[in-house]
């Protein structure tokens, strides 16, 4: 599932995000949605996130 629906991200989903710095390499993070920090109910690149973790970067998949 893709990550350009706010109302399919909530807290305490495992996802794979990308961070900011990563955005050209295309590398992805895992983790677990924290907080859901995009406001608008849609995003072309992808819901932004903070993980536990701390990372923040926008989701590109949805872990079942």
């Amino acid at each position: 599932m893709q990550g350009t629906k706010r109302s399919d991200i909530r807290p305490g989903l495992r996802v794979l995000i990308v961070l900011k710095q990563d955005q050209r390499t295309g590398r992805l993070t895992e983790g677990t949605v924290l907080d859901v920090l995009t406001r608008s109910s849609v995003h072309p690149h992808g819901i932004k996130v903070r993980l536990d973790s701390g990372a923040v970067g926008r989701v590109k998949k949805i872990l079942v």
